[in-house]
């Protein structure tokens, strides 16, 4: 059963995924952490310098290791035993808390590192992130829904490439079409909104200047973040995905862009 967490107010989460800590990310996770402690709790998962271990295996499966079935069932039925790892135990702890996540990574083959998207495989567990049928809907309670509901996400990207070429017209895709696997089928599957993304361009050319003026424009941003806006996903509880699946025909007949999906777009 997925039980909706309220989490605590004024507390944040700030997840980050590089291996060097002398690294622009390393340094934009230190001055936004200084920044957002300012007006909250900020509690801090460092995935390479704790050696998070990325691969979901057997160790997360309790008493249903080496058993025929749903790794990810399996893994649920772990959580609801509380069978899981110390270090998945702690994550969750952390998530669960969070009224704000921010997630820091650099862009690495157009999408996240490894070790970022093996903390999502490991710590969003059924049961803990999602699961069960709604009683009254019928529908699952995923998109919009479950057990994270109630909280806000910032995805703070650096990226090595200029912003024309991850533009919509640009020659290595647009970045919220890239990142959409995170910020729809990760964060809003398991009900978390996100914020417009926060990213660092020409990432590997700034320079000191560069670096300067990032750095600013970072912690500009965290100051007001409580006040921004999420972006609004359709919830797959509304009724505008036929069979609980796929958009009504009617709703924006001919588009097929991952825009549809977004609550506002009619």
């Amino acid at each position: 059963m997925t039980i909706t967490r309220p989490p605590q107010p004024g507390t944040a989460l700030w997840v980050s995924a590089h291996p060097r800590q002398r690294s622009l990310n390393g340094r934009l996770t230190r001055e936004g952490v200084e920044e957002l402690s300012a007006h909250h709790e900020v509690l801090t998962s460092d995935l390479y310098a704790q050696r998070f271990d990325p691969v979901l295996g057997d160790h997360d499966l309790g008493d249903l290791a080496g058993t025929p079935g749903s790794v990810a069932e399996q893994a649920g039925t772990a959580y609801a035993r509380g069978q899981l790892s110390a270090e998945v135990k702690e994550e969750q702890a952390k998530l669960a808390a969070a009224e704000l996540l921010v997630v820091q990574f650099p862009l690495w083959w157009y999408g996240p590192p490894a070790i970022l998207k093996g903390w999502f495989d490991r710590v969003l567990t059924g049961g803990f992130s999602h699961g069960d049928l709604d009683p009254v809907l019928g529908v699952p309670r995923r998109y919009g829904d479950g057990g994270l509901t109630g909280r806000k996400a910032l995805l703070v990207v650096t990226a090595g490439e200029d912003e024309r070429t991850l533009g919509p017209r640009g020659v290595s895709g647009d970045l919220e079409s890239l990142l959409f696997p995170i910020t729809h089928g990760v964060l809003w599957f398991v009900g978390i909104e996100t914020l417009d993304l926060h990213v660092v361009h020409d990432a590997d050319t700034l320079g000191a200047e560069g670096f300067d003026r990032e750095r600013e424009r970072l912690r500009e941003r965290l100051r007001t973040i409580d006040d921004e806006p999420a972006r609004k996903f359709r919830r797959l509880r509304d009724g505008d995905y036929h069979g609980t699946r796929s958009l009504h025909p009617e709703l924006l007949p001919g588009r097929t862009d991952f825009g549809i999906h977004l609550a506002h777009a009619r």
